[in-house]
């Protein structure tokens, strides 16, 4: 099978939970307000350690932890104070319960936001945005597939590309 590489999409796959991390920090690096990272996956395929590098890459003064009951939790960054929503709807069991969390607030381009399973949210997640898609190859190895859609995430995704693995397109 060859590997996914266009300008709107892109594969990967890592060797290792710190390397997950690793590329979440990249990635982390590079968000800045109105982005939505969606992150889809198996129950234990990297999700929430990708969410964390994400976390620490852009700044979080807190750890991005799996929610238990907090579906959503704001993180803010030291300095300027932004703020970083990572949101978890692995307890969501329909898209009404997630219409009732508000989600489409925090979709207003004033926070990066940062989701886990977001097919729980169904139409509420807007066109435009950065998908991951993570599979279990095996106990270490997490196979990613990255899709953008919208000027701002293709851009997102490109800048990625070139400041992870030096691709340039």
């Amino acid at each position: 099978m060859t590997p996914i590489l266009t300008p709107d999409a892109f594969e990967f796959t890592s060797g290792s939970p710190a390397q997950t991390r690793r590329i979440g920090e990249r990635l982390g690096e590079l968000a800045r307000p109105g982005d939505l990272v969606c992150l889809e996956g198996a129950l234990g395929a990297g999700k929430t350690c990708l969410a964390q590098g994400i976390g620490a890459g852009w700044g979080a003064e807190a750890d991005v932890t799996s929610p238990t009951f907090t579906l959503i939790h704001e993180l803010r960054r030291a300095g300027d104070r932004a703020v970083l929503y990572h949101i978890d709807l692995y307890r969501v069991e329909s898209i009404d319960e997630a219409r009732y969390l508000g989600l489409s607030d925090l979709f207003d381009g004033r926070a990066v936001c940062v989701m886990e399973w977001p097919e729980r949210a169904g139409d509420l997640i807007p066109d435009a945005c950065l998908r991951i898609q993570l599979a279990l190859v095996d106990d270490t190895h997490r196979h990613m597939t990255f899709g953008a859609s919208g000027v701002r995430h293709l851009r997102l995704l490109g800048d990625f590309k070139r400041a992870a693995f030096g691709i340039m397109e």
